[in-house]
């Protein structure tokens, strides 16, 4: 810390030599012409103005060699004592510092080594840094300073800048697909009545102008689907979904969530629609079909992103790998004595009901294995109360999951449309929540209202928008594809994230 205040102090003295000599150290704005990177592709002799941060200086005497670095890269820019002039040349040398940012005035040339740079005929001053890079510009290694100052990350290591940059591309490129399919994008309330429409628990705050407690959506879905009540017939919205749950590598509290609903679909349109989409993806950035990334337990798999993907029926799969049948075993305590039985720990067992059992059961043992990506289907009803029933066995519904690298990426199913059927589905959910199960689908009178106002078939659709990217950029962990993931105060001395 002492060595930081030193520094500072320094960069404090350099700071008020610039104001002595008239110079305004954080001036307005600077006509930048080209951004770095299309500086390289410019001919000898183009004349041009361009500026960045200064992340190396080399001073040789009467010459200086100087890489700025922006958004879309590094460029190296040549200061002559000759060229500048011999007062600007001193006041540049002695008072700029690694981080400032700087503009430039000059014309492309070609250095002895064969560089394309800017050979400086003016330079402004455009923002002094009072504190230093870090280190060195070696890149920054720590992750738990990554995390807290995302801006040095994204300054001291390249990869982190084009992994944020594909983000933002990759959603654009969402954002377009779903506009080619005639789809509306909508926004919809954060702060709801109830939390509903998945299983989680949510965060609670309250309004204090109309009194009232509310909590935070855990999902985007109820709203979306009584605007097809209301005459939309295909709806996307993306946007912060929020579940006060475990904090790991494949969980955040705070995530991306991205949600669609079609009217007259139902799941299999969507494992169709879910195939183009990624086909899509694939083709408007460029990216190959296999793709290598590390399990859970860190070693490398290949994951095959060509389409059509795999099929796998959900309870064959826990039957295969458990020796359970969760068609037969309807029963919670029958359920728990054969999880107990096959000497399977999932804890806090004890306290679950049947779906979060069959739930967890599934992650201990199935999910891990998948390396994908696959469409798991053929679900028990009590996983998904808001699906709609299989016509050929009503302990099923008619839904999907997406699973890539043991990770469930997307969700989707043919909704349940049944007021009825609903009312005591949520009833249900209600008599188990009561019982305990804190993860159980809070129910939505106002919903109920909206489907006895008519509904047509609907199949809906939810994707994990940071664990796509996780898995397309090679990230092992969520906070990687995040831009400020939640951290605990760093003052807080039990901190160990």
């Amino acid at each position: 810390m002492a060595e930081q205040h030193n520094e500072e102090k320094i960069r404090m003295e350099k700071l008020n030599r610039l104001k002595e000599v008239g110079l305004q150290p954080y001036p307005e704005k600077f006509d930048k012409q080209y951004d770095l990177n299309d500086c390289l592709e410019l001919k000898e002799g183009t004349k041009l103005s361009t500026a960045g941060r200064l992340v190396m200086f080399r001073d040789m005497g009467k010459i200086t060699f100087v890489h700025l670095q922006d958004g879309t890269g590094k460029f190296q820019v040549v200061f002559k004592k000759d060229e500048v002039g011999d007062d600007q040349y001193k006041l540049f040398i002695k008072n700029i510092d690694l981080g400032d940012h700087v503009g430039v005035e000059g014309e492309i040339f070609v250095t002895k080594k064969g560089e394309v740079s800017l050979l400086v005929k003016r330079w402004t001053f455009l923002g002094k840094a009072l504190l230093p890079m870090p280190e060195k510009w070696h890149g920054l290694k720590d992750r738990e300073v990554a995390y807290r100052q995302r801006y040095l990350d994204l300054i001291a290591n390249r990869e982190s800048m084009e992994r944020f940059q594909f983000r933002s591309n990759f959603i654009k490129n969402l954002r377009e697909f779903y506009w080619q399919k005639g789809f509306y994008e909508v926004e919809t309330q954060t702060l709801l009545h109830s939390a509903t429409g998945a299983h989680a628990t949510p965060y609670k705050t309250h309004n204090n102008a109309l009194d009232i407690d509310v909590v935070l959506r855990i999902s985007h879905e109820l709203p979306l689907k009584e605007l097809i009540v209301g005459g939309f017939d295909k709806v996307f919205e993306l946007g912060k979904a929020f579940r006060n749950e475990g904090h790991d590598p494949s969980h955040l509290p705070e995530h991306t969530h991205l949600e669609h609903y079609c009217a007259y679909w139902n799941f299999e349109d969507n494992m169709k629609f879910t195939e183009e989409m990624i086909d899509y993806l694939f083709e408007k950035l460029n990216l190959p079909r296999k793709l290598t990334i590390k399990d859970r337990d860190g070693q490398d798999k290949e994951v095959d992103f060509s389409t059509p993907f795999k099929r796998i029926n959900y309870v064959d799969l826990i039957k295969k790998d458990s020796g359970i049948d969760i068609t037969k075993v309807r029963d919670r305590d029958e359920l728990l004595a054969l999880i107990k039985k096959q000497k399977l720990e999932i804890e806090d067992m004890d306290e679950m009901g049947f779906a979060s059992l069959v739930d967890n059961l599934y992650k201990k043992i199935s999910r891990p294995k998948i390396v994908g990506p696959a469409f798991l289907y053929y679900y028990p009803i009590e996983l998904q109360p808001l699906a709609r029933r299989n016509d050929d066995d009503s302990n099923i519904v008619d839904q999907f999951q997406l699973v890539i690298n043991g990770w469930e990426i997307i969700k989707a199913y043919s909704e349940l449309v049944d007021p009825l059927d609903q009312e005591e589905r949520f009833k249900q959910q209600s008599e188990l929540k009561e019982s305990g199960d804190d993860e159980t689908m809070e129910g939505d009178p106002e919903y109920i209202t909206a489907m006895k106002h008519g509904m047509p078939p609907i199949s809906g659709w939810g994707m994990g928008v940071d664990r796509m990217l996780a898995i397309l950029t090679c990230q092992e962990n969520l906070r990687d594809v995040v831009l400020f993931p939640l951290m605990r105060p760093k003052e807080d001395k039990k901190d160990n994230d």
